[in-house]
């Protein structure tokens, strides 16, 4: 496969990303404008809309002016000031930074990696300025740069972790060849690694590029500077402290699911309140569907301790329930006007990951790193590290909803962060100690 080839299918790739996520806001919004509005007015309504929406699923935010009319047949309080919608539905960029991971492990296998990423991401960015330049309307404006690099760098990130997965699979080599190429070609590319260590970074001519292949030498001379034992100490602190995370991330789908099944009922009621018909409760599910990793961070929130708002001085935590009216959003069926039954109990979830997640990395451990120095570093790095995952994901899962008290909604990132690094810590120092002898 040459390298014009790599980049043709990367850029395929990448538009066919791009077309999946925008299609799944164009369809529901096209079909309730042929069943509701009989294909009368304007399409570009629709594609505006569509637009706007992908762009907020990637963290774009968009400034709502409602002219007085609206403004009265809602009886929003403050909508008859320009406000703005920062929360995103994070569903959409999920969906493209999972997509991200698949083209990353595509162009990892050819030995042009880097033509690959690029071409995708060029032809990513381009979609996302095209989306961006025609989105947005006389009552919604999307923010212009925040639309041109963040979508693209959702991809990016994913692209990245594909990377990354695929430098694993092989085993850390971090060399993007193709394993199905022939035995004529393998010698020649590792004789060009062997020449680009020996030039120090020169530009080498190479199947998968030179300036990658730089790029790594120099990442690999400065890591072998770092002492054995402080660099082990902090791969194994991400790798326990990433564990960690992705255990309270799942322990709280399982239990929004569980959640979602249990008020079944109060979910169908708010549908029939909101008398959408067929094709409005389609686009509402579609959009519903967009916000639940959204929900599954905002009862990670309340797992950890502090919870998560609705709304200006509205809380839902293990300790207190104070909610205001809330949206009319059938989702919102699942939190309960007194809080949840279970309380503080739910504590015990990031307390078990961090013990779990240090358990593991103790039967891993070398000699050198059993001391109890080490041992309570890597803990508190572990703490350091779930903290930082989980008030980033609380962060992006927070923002302005609408006007008014909307204007509050999901959790504090910093309250997250720094209560989920002392539970995961706490629990990690108790794992090293407990999970028995490392292996030698």
């Amino acid at each position: 496969m040459n390298r014009t080839t790599v980049a043709l299918l990367a850029a395929l790739e990448a538009a066919i990303v791009a077309a999946v996520g925008i299609g799944i806001c164009v369809v529901p919004l096209a079909v309730l404008w042929a069943t509701q509005y009989h294909l009368t007015g304007d399409f570009a309504v629709v594609w505006k809309a569509a637009a706007d929406i992908w762009l907020v699923g990637h963290g774009v935010n968009l400034t709502v002016t409602l002219d007085p009319q609206t403004v009265g047949s809602l009886g929003l309080p403050g909508a008859a000031a320009p406000f703005r919608v920062t929360i995103a539905l994070l569903g959409f960029a999920a969906l493209t930074a999972g997509l991200g991971v698949r083209t990353g492990l595509r162009a990892a296998e050819t030995p042009y990696r880097s033509t690959g990423a690029i071409s995708a991401l060029a032809v990513f960015l381009a979609v996302s300025v095209l989306v961006t330049l025609t989105a947005g309307s006389a009552v919604v404006t999307p923010s212009l740069w925040r639309g041109i690099v963040l979508p693209p760098f959702v991809y990016a990130l994913g692209i990245g972790i594909g990377f990354a997965f695929a430098g694993l699979r092989r085993g850390g080599d971090g060399r993007g060849g193709d394993r199905s190429a022939s035995s004529s070609e393998r010698p020649r590319d590792r004789h060009d690694d062997r020449a680009g260590e020996r030039t120090n970074g020169a530009p080498i001519e190479a199947p998968g590029g030179a300036a990658p292949v730089a790029v790594a030498v120099a990442v690999r001379a400065r890591l072998g500077t770092i002492p054995a034992p402080v660099r082990a100490g902090v791969l194994g602190a991400v790798r326990a402290g990433s564990a960690a995370t992705a255990i309270v991330i799942g322990a709280s789908a399982f239990i929004l699911a569980l959640l979602i099944f249990g008020n079944y009922a109060a979910i169908i009621s708010l549908y029939e309140q909101l008398q959408t018909g067929v094709a409005g409760g389609v686009a509402l599910t579609v959009a519903q569907l967009a916000f639940l990793p959204n929900l599954v961070i905002w009862l990670m929130s309340w797992l950890v301790g502090p919870g998560f708002a609705i709304g200006t001085g509205s809380t839902v935590s293990p300790i207190g329930t104070a909610l205001g009216p809330l949206p009319g959003v059938p989702l919102f069926g699942v939190i309960p006007a007194h809080g949840y039954s279970f309380g503080l109990v739910g504590v015990i979830v990031p307390l078990l990951a961090g013990f779990v997640a240090a358990a593991l990395l103790r039967a891993t451990r070398r000699a050198h790193a059993d001391g109890p120095l080490a041992l309570f570093l890597t803990a508190l790095g572990i703490g350091v590290v779930a903290g930082i995952q989980l008030g980033l994901l609380a962060w992006w899962s927070s923002g302005a909803l609408g006007p008014g008290r909307l204007h509050d909604v999901g959790p504090n990132p910093w309250l997250v962060g720094a209560i989920a690094a002392g539970e995961v810590g706490v629990a990690a120092v108790i794992g090293l100690l407990a999970g028995g002898r490392a292996r030698r």
